[in-house]
C-alpha cells in the first residue's frame, strides 16, 4: 500500500501515461501480478521526482540513447519499497545508470531545456573529476640536467627489490649527440652495480629494462637506490651527466605494488669532502605560519670510527634560542655508510621576532654497540650573533626568500654540543 500511495503522491500523471502505469485508485495494494515495468513509478518520493524529470528530459531530447522505456527493465527486486528490502542500493544504482545516460548524451542532441531539467536534480560536472594534467614531460626547470622515470616494487616473501628503468628525457650531452646508459647501485654498497643497455644518439632514451636486487626485509628501508646516467662517447669513455638518489622508505614500499616515479638529475659534487665530512640540507621560513623548516638531504665523506661494530648513522636537528635548547628532532638511522642519504623534513615553530636570537644545530651521530654513540661532526646556522661565512649566508638567504627551500652543503666541525 505504501508504494502505491507514493505513486499517486509523487509521480506526475503525465509520466504515468508515458510508461503506462495501471495505478488509478487512491488506496489499496497494487494488483497481484502487476508487470515489473509498472513498479518503476512506485519509488521513494525523491526517486519518483528524479524519475519524472529525467524521463521527460530524455523523451524531449529525442535521443535513442535515453527514453522512459528504459524503466521497463526495472525488476521487482530493484523496487525500493519492496517488503523486507528497506535501504537496498539496487534502486539508486539503476537510477545512477540512467542519470549517466542522460548526462552522457551529446550536447547537440539535448536542447537547453533538457539540460536545465537535469540540473534541477543535480548534474555531474566532469571538470571536477579530471586528473591534474601531467606536466612531467613538458615542464623542465632552468638548468635541468635531465629527468629520469623508474619504478620500484619490493617482494616481501622473496626479499627481492624489483627496479624498472623506464626512460629519461631532456638529457644534456657534452656533445651534439647523446648516447646514454644508466648504472644502478644499492647504497651503501658502491662496488657492485647493474647496468642498462646504451641508447644511441638520443637525448630522450626509452629503456624499458628491469633489474633485481636481493636485499633483506630488515635492511631494505635503510638502503638507497642510486642511478648514475652516463654519456658514452666514441672512444667508449663514460662521462657522468647526473645522478638520482632515491631512499627506500617504508611509504614507498608498502602494499607490494609497483610505483612509477620521476626525479630530476643532480650533478655530482666534484669538491673533495671536508676533514670531517659534509652535510647537505635545505632551510625555509614561512612568516605567515611562523614555521621554520629543515630538510636533511645527505652527508658525504664521514669519518666513521674504526670500530666495525657500527650500528647506524643519524642526524640530530636542534632548535636553539640564546644558546638554550628549545626542541630536538632526529632523522631515521642509516646503516654505517660514509655517504648516507636521508631526505627527511622537520618543522619548528618560531616567531619572526625570535629569528635574531635563534639558531639551528645539526649534528651527525654514529651509533656504536650497546647504547654508546659518537658525534662525527656538527654545523650551526643562524644570524650574525652565532655564525659567519657560509652558515650565515645560508640563514640570510632563507630570510630573503620566504617560503622557498634554500639548499646548501656545509662542512662539519668536530666540536661537542653544549
Amino acid at each position: 500500500m505504501a508504494g502505491h500511495q507514493l505513486c499517486h503522491s509523487w509521480c506526475p500523471q503525465p509520466f504515468k501515461a508515458e510508461i503506462g502505469c495501471p495505478c488509478t485508485v487512491e488506496s489499496g495494494p497494487m494488483p497481484h501480478g502487476t508487470p515489473a515495468r509498472h513498479q518503476s513509478c512506485c519509488l521513494t518520493p525523491p526517486a519518483a521526482a528524479l524519475v519524472s524529470v529525467l524521463a521527460r528530459a530524455a523523451q524531449r531530447s529525442g535521443s535513442a540513447r535515453v527514453a522512459p522505456s528504459a524503466f521497463t527493465s526495472l525488476a521487482p527486486e530493484h523496487n525500493l519499497n519492496q517488503p523486507g528490502m528497506p535501504g537496498t542500493t539496487q534502486g539508486p544504482l539503476f537510477l545512477g545508470a540512467f542519470i549517466y545516460e542522460v548526462l552522457a548524451a551529446p550536447h547537440e542532441a539535448l536542447p537547453p531545456s533538457v539540460i536545465g531539467d537535469a540540473c534541477m536534480v543535480g548534474a555531474i560536472n566532469p571538470e571536477l573529476y579530471k586528473f591534474p594534467e601531467d606536466k612531467s614531460e613538458t615542464d623542465f626547470p632552468d638548468g635541468c640536467l635531465g629527468r629520469l622515470w623508474f619504478s620500484v616494487e619490493y617482494e616481501q616473501e622473496a626479499e627481492r627489490l624489483l627496479v624498472g628503468l623506464i626512460k629519461a628525457q631532456h638529457l644534456q650531452a657534452p656533445s651534439e649527440t647523446c648516447s646514454p646508459l644508466v648504472k644502478l647501485y644499492l647504497l651503501p654498497d658502491e662496488r657492485r652495480f647493474l647496468q642498462s643497455k646504451t641508447k644511441r644518439k638520443t637525448s630522450n632514451p626509452q629503456f624499458d629494462e628491469h633489474f633485481i636486487f636481493q636485499v633483506s626485509s630488515k635492511t631494505i628501508t635503510q638502503r638507497v637506490l642510486k642511478f648514475s646516467v652516463y654519456h658514452v662517447d666514441r672512444q667508449r669513455k663514460h662521462q657522468l651527466l647526473g645522478q638520482v638518489l632515491f631512499p627506500l622508505k617504508n611509504e614507498t614500499l608498502v602494499g607490494d605494488c609497483r610505483r612509477v616515479i620521476w626525479r630530476d638529475l643532480e650533478a655530482e659534487s666534484l669538491e673533495p669532502p671536508s676533514e670531517f665530512g659534509d652535510l647537505q640540507f635545505c632551510l625555509s621560513y614561512n612568516d605567515y605560519l611562523s614555521r621554520l623548516t629543515v630538510v636533511v638531504l645527505r652527508a658525504k665523506g664521514l669519518r666513521l670510527q674504526e670500530d666495525r661494530g657500527i650500528v647506524s648513522v643519524f642526524v640530530k636537528v636542534s632548535l636553539m634560542n640564546h644558546n638554550k635548547f628549545v626542541k630536538c628532532k632526529k632523522t631515521s638511522a642509516v646503516l654505517g655508510s660514509i655517504n648516507p642519504v636521508y631526505n627527511e623534513t622537520f618543522s619548528f615553530k618560531a616567531d619572526a621576532t625570535e629569528l635574531d636570537t635563534a639558531s639551528l644545530s645539526l649534528t651527525v651521530v654514529q651509533n656504536m654497540e650497546g647504547d654508546k654513540s659518537q658525534q662525527l661532526g656538527r654545523v650551526v646556522v643562524g644570524p650574525y650573533m652565532y655564525t659567519r661565512g657560509r652558515e650565515l649566508e645560508h640563514w640570510d638567504e632563507m630570510l630573503s626568500k620566504p617560503k622557498e627551500l634554500v639548499k646548501r652543503w656545509h662542512a662539519l666541525c668536530r666540536t661537542t654540543e653544549p
